[in-house]
């Protein structure tokens, strides 16, 4: 065995929740992710899906993809810097820049990437990144790629916000990044007191729309449409595989800021680009979004409806305003145990453990779409308690 083996060998985590019959990970799902899904022979009720708007299978998207792929092929051999920028990307960050109210947009071929490439760029030596504690992963990998002083401060609080303001040099750069939606408890960034804390203080706001657009907002705008704040905040970044049933993500800003990160962004000029299929599916459904409206206001009546009825079922579901639904189980073992649980009722949820979320804030995480019925969520409601009290997580 070589030393790397010998050393790694040494983690055993999956195989002890292996062994116990609760390994919650890389389920098998074979049939297209609707509000139900087929896995081993087992139709299964799916709240583990991030596609709020539900257009995963919608087939004007699927159509677009297939003729992209026969006029395109199935790739473009390249980066966008070089040899791998099509019309449809172009056309795509036109569009995506007049959706989100900025000048300009460039698209990467995933979401995890804008952050990790774009952040690193925007700061530097004798900087400031200024980050709210439960920022997703992508920030927080992106700032670690950044010389810039790092800086964090306690979720959503505005008093620890300004505090980590007030140590900063007046005269240097200081960028606030925020997710709009926190994309594991479902609650929103206070974009209002952030606003006014950057104005106070002369920094630049940056927020992670990857949760927000397409729920959020006039046409599904986003967290800072719905708050007012757009014209505010200096960077907005979004991603695809939500609401948009595909793949890859964005940033938009002035068009000086997207001119830069064209040439300096490494995860744009040194990945490949986004696939013609990809591209045109995002294209298509960033068409539907704006088109028809009520599949945004059928996820709201969904969403509501949902956060009722799982309130008053006894469940603990903290601050969450958005179709992410924690429910609170504070131990990591029950809630892989409630994950199987749940999954024996026909019922797909995801559990939450760290880093994803603190120690003692372990959940399981519902996610709500526009074609889920009230029926549906009766169920859920109704089996999922019956998982929880045989668990002793509620009474």
């Amino acid at each position: 065995m070589s030393l790397l083996s010998e050393k790694l060998g040494k983690y055993q985590e999956p195989q002890y929740y292996k062994a116990r019959g609760i390994y919650p990970y890389f389920r098998e799902i074979d049939s297209h992710q609707g509000t139900e899904v087929m896995m081993t022979g087992k139709k299964v009720l799916m709240f583990g899906s991030n596609a709020y708007t539900g257009l995963t299978y919608d087939e004007r998207i699927i159509n677009a993809s297939i003729e992209a792929t026969k006029k395109y092929g199935t790739g473009c051999a390249g980066s966008r810097l070089l040899n791998g920028t099509l019309d449809l990307h172009v056309q795509l960050e036109k569009e995506l820049a007049a959706f989100v109210g900025k000048e300009e947009a460039m698209c990467f071929s995933t979401g995890f990437t804008v952050n990790e490439g774009v952040i690193p760029q925007l700061v530097g030596r004798g900087d400031y990144i200024i980050c709210d504690d439960r920022d997703h992963a992508s920030i927080v990998d992106g700032r670690r790629l950044s010389f810039a002083t790092q800086l964090k401060y306690k979720h959503n609080d505005m008093e620890a916000l300004e505090k980590e303001l007030k140590k900063c040099e007046p005269d240097a750069i200081k960028l606030i990044v925020v997710d709009g939606v926190f994309s594991m408890e479902g609650d929103l960034a206070n974009m209002p007191e952030i606003i006014r804390l950057k104005k106070k203080y002369n920094a630049c706001v940056y927020v992670d729309e990857a949760h927000g657009i397409g729920v959020f907002g006039k046409q599904g705008r986003g967290v800072c449409d719905h708050f007012g704040v757009t014209d505010d905040v200096d960077i907005i970044m979004g991603t695809f595989s939500k609401w948009l049933a595909s793949l890859g993500g964005f940033v938009a800003a002035e068009s000086a800021v997207i001119n830069a990160l064209r040439h300096s962004a490494r995860s744009y000029i040194f990945q490949a680009s986004s696939t013609p299929a990809a591209t045109a599916a995002t294209i298509e459904a960033l068409h539907i979004i704006q088109n028809e409206p009520e599949r945004q206001e059928r996820l709201w009546e969904i969403t509501n409806y949902a956060l009722k009825e799982f309130r008053e079922a006894g469940f603990e579901i903290g601050d969450t305003q958005s179709p992410i639904i924690p429910l609170y189980v504070r131990d990591t073992y029950k809630t892989f145990a409630v994950t199987k649980a749940a999954f024996d009722e026909g019922i797909f949820i995801n559990p939450v453990i760290p880093p994803a979320c603190a120690p003692q804030d372990t959940l399981v995480r519902v996610a709500l779409m526009a074609t889920h019925t009230k029926e549906q969520i009766d169920y859920a409601v109704e089996h999922l308690a019956k998982c929880f009290r045989e668990l002793g997580i509620i009474q």
